[in-house]
């Protein structure tokens, strides 16, 4: 190879060298800082292919996706000066490429140890405002969103956006749970009782509607009873009226089988009468002649 030949390869591979170090990609995902000396020139790069001055400018890249920080379970007071424990994570982004580095360094851990000092002194102000019952209860969401807006704030400070806080798990001390356990059964032994009372309120209330309606029940048929009662009676005694002004010797005689029937013959009846008087008319005389 002659030397002019080896002087162009030499000089095609510094200028491929200098060029490979004249450029750098952004990808979608990522943001990207220009320095020049350790200091910020550039940051706003959207995606794509962009040039930088070797050895003068280096370029740093930061994530731009969401990332998840997951914390120890920390112990925190509730209003009830009541220790629990809460398990909870993080969601969080870079907003700011230039503030995050300028605030952190560019560090994750630096970064997340502020972001966690920040969401443990906003998460201890909050669970102070509420009871055990409501930081376990429904009112667990709205917790969350008041430590997000009070953290989302002083977040921005250092670049970082806020995107959510969950709570993954709340554990409670020995003396807390058995507090909690023996409140809950409380409230539902008052739950217990108050449907009972209703039970035996609406028991009561139908006893007496189903008695109500017995005695109105009741009350008609013997109505009903009398009247048709009443109503035999008048036709027996029309009856009787007849066969009196048809045969009167004969109804007299009916009428003294009808008591001799009723009054005489029964196991322990004492009857002290006169044999000779009327009431044994019929029974001395098969005639019934008048004495």
């Amino acid at each position: 190879m002659s030397n002019a030949r080896f002087i162009v390869v030499i000089v095609l591979g510094l200028a491929l060298v200098i060029l490979g170090l004249s450029v750098f990609t952004v990808d979608e995902r990522e943001y990207a800082l220009k320095f020049r000396f350790g200091e910020v020139i550039a940051s706003d790069y959207e995606p794509g292919l962009h040039f930088k001055m070797p050895i003068v400018n280096n370029v740093r890249k930061f994530p731009r996706q969401i990332l998840t920080l997951n914390n120890p379970p920390e112990e925190v007071i509730t209003a009830e000066k009541k220790s629990v424990f809460v398990d909870f994570f993080v969601k969080w982004r870079i907003r700011d490429a230039r503030q995050y580095y300028v605030s952190t360094g560019g560090n994750e851990v630096i970064a997340t140890g502020r972001l966690l000092e920040i969401l443990k002194a906003d998460l201890r102000n909050e669970f102070a405002k509420r009871t055990v019952r409501q930081v376990v209860s429904l009112e667990r969401t709205v917790l969350m969103d008041d430590i997000v807006v009070a953290a989302a704030e002083t977040a921005t400070e250092f670049g970082i956006e806020l995107v959510d806080v969950r709570v993954k798990r709340i554990e409670f001390s020995e003396d807390v749970a058995e507090s909690v356990y023996r409140r809950m059964r409380q409230e539902r032994a008052t739950v217990a009782t108050e449907l009972r009372a209703e039970g035996a309120e609406e028991a009561e209330r139908m006893r007496a509607d189903a008695d109500r309606q017995r005695t109105i029940l009741i009350a008609e048929a013997n109505r009903e009873a009398q009247q048709i009662r009443g109503e035999g009676d008048a036709i027996s005694a029309e009856v009787y009226a007849r066969a009196f002004d048809r045969d009167r010797e004969f109804y007299a005689f009916y009428r003294s089988i009808q008591a001799y029937r009723s009054s005489i013959g029964l196991t322990g009846d004492l009857l002290v009468l006169d044999p000779d008087g009327d009431f044994f008319r019929y029974l001395n005389d098969a005639g019934g002649a008048q004495r």
